[in-house]
């Protein structure tokens, strides 16, 4: 998708990721959806059942962005706040990441 020279681009990774929080591990993965967005590190977005849901607690942040859509936020009760982001009705040119969710810090793991 390429929108006046901003461009999203969405791959299917095979990395192994995973997300440790305050030693808990809160999500791992090897099927991550990788999405390269102008001006922006890589971001990985994670299938629901790779993360463990049942230790987020949905926030009241939203944020807007013009090429995505509207995200919802989730925390972990002893913190941080808004950890996680997902686009439950993303634009159509990023259909593929409805439903996943994304992490500020992933680790790549061996």
């Amino acid at each position: 998708m390429s929108m006046q020279g901003h461009h999203i681009e969405i791959k299917q990774g095979t990395a192994h990721v995973r997300v440790v929080v305050n030693g808990q591990l809160l999500a791992e993965s090897r099927r991550p959806l990788l999405l390269l967005e102008t001006g922006c590190p890589v971001r990985y977005y994670l299938p629901p059942q790779d993360v463990r849901t049942d230790l987020l607690t949905p926030s009241a942040t939203h944020t807007v962005c013009p090429f995505k859509g509207t995200a919802s936020y989730w925390s972990l009760a002893q913190g941080p706040e808004d950890l996680v982001w997902a686009y439950p009705e993303p634009h159509a040119g990023v259909a593929e990441i409805k439903d996943h969710l994304c992490f500020y810090e992933v680790q790549l793991a061996e």
